[in-house]
């Protein structure tokens, strides 16, 4: 795969999966209308949590178009193991910052339903991570994965990042 075809396919992933899971439903559910009396610090935790949401998905998606030659998608997964940026402290930063985005909306909007929606997604997104995902990469990469997930934590970031390779 190229690089270029590598973007292409993560940009359509991007639309397809993070936008519908984290934009078009919470939309559906809220018509992102907020609530009166939120609070501004409610409001300002939601806003910061969506902008760093977003930042830290774009730069995970990045990641796999530039270091794996390929996309997050299962049909046109890496050629290489992605262990950089962001993935150096947390083996799941994408998932981790589409909830992210989730939560800070039902902070930004005081909207509980999107709570609830985060909470659904955490379970939905850990059961996919063990049942498909780790034997997956597991299988495909072998040793390398095996050490990198015995080095870099699924949910819970570590505070230096990994140097190790695999």
């Amino acid at each position: 795969m190229t690089r270029a075809r590598a973007a292409l396919g993560s940009l359509v992933f991007l639309v397809a999966a993070p936008g519908v899971v984290a934009g078009l439903i919470p939309w559906l559910l809220t018509r992102w209308d907020a609530r009166d009396g939120v609070p501004w610090p409610l409001r300002l935790a939601g806003t910061a949590l969506v902008c760093a949401g977003i930042a830290a998905l774009l730069e995970a998606f990045l990641r796999f178009v530039v270091e794996g030659i390929g996309t997050p998608a299962p049909v046109a997964p890496t050629e290489h193991l992605v262990v950089g940026g962001l993935y150096r402290f947390v083996r799941n930063p994408m998932y981790l910052a589409v909830g992210a985005i989730i939560v800070g909306q039902a902070l930004l909007l005081g909207r509980a339903v999107l709570l609830a929606y985060a909470a659904v997604f955490a379970v939905a997104v850990a059961a996919f991570v063990h049942l498909y995902e780790e034997p997956t990469l597991a299988r495909r990469y072998g040793v390398e994965y095996e050490s990198y997930r015995r080095a870099v934590p699924g949910w819970w970031p570590r505070w230096t990042p990994w140097r190790g390779r695999g």
